[in-house]
């Protein structure tokens, strides 16, 4: 499988074992968030791979005692793999994030400095239904729906597309005139097409 796919192919389900654990093991982490604090739900999980670690280390030097062998260290080869980043990929991703959170920056001034009256207002409303949403969940709640939704979204809509791209279709018609109404109400408005 392409390394690049594998993420698309997690959220399609196409090999169910490996997202099955996946999905699980994302739902775990964030239940656990739930009850506990970051730090006790990180210690917690070192103190589990470490367990399993020394234990199955302890194991294999038992066995080599035992039947009189050098296998040597049972983790020798993740041992001796290079992890270290060069500075190529370094700057690569930091390139990346600089890019992003220049884009995110302007945007942000452009809505903050009302530079479009209209992308502004709209940008407005989302901020006080968010007002909303952040009274009825926590950050950790939202966390949580949005994980589920990127795990069971895809695979909804590729089942019902042609549905759903009909009702979509209905919405972003309702949703193209009633902002052409409320853009001939506001003179000097910039007109969008789509």
């Amino acid at each position: 499988m392409p390394r690049s796919r594998m993420p698309i192919d997690l959220l399609y389900w196409r090999d169910i074992k490996q997202t099955g654990i996946v999905f699980g093991s994302f739902l775990l982490l964030l239940f656990s968030l739930t009850q506990f604090s970051v730090v006790s739900v990180v210690a917690y999980l070192a103190l589990a791979a470490l367990s399993a670690t020394i234990s199955f280390r302890i194991y294999k030097s038992v066995l080599q005692a035992v039947q009189k062998t050098d296998e040597g260290h049972p983790f020798k080869a993740y041992l001796e793999l290079e992890i270290t980043l060069s500075q190529e990929q370094i700057q690569k991703y930091t390139d990346c994030l600089q890019f992003y959170v220049n884009n995110t920056l302007k945007e942000l001034r452009r809505l903050f400095l009302v530079q479009d009256l209209v992308d502004s207002l709209k940008f407005a409303v989302l901020m006080w239904l968010l007002t909303y949403v952040g009274a009825l969940f926590n950050g950790l709640t939202l966390l949580l729906m949005a994980v589920v939704s990127m795990f069971t979204l895809p695979v909804v809509y590729v089942k019902h597309q042609a549905q759903i791209d009909q009702y979509l279709g209905l919405v972003r018609t309702h949703i193209n005139a009633v902002v052409a109404k409320i853009q001939a109400k506001i003179p000097g408005a910039k007109r969008h097409t789509e």
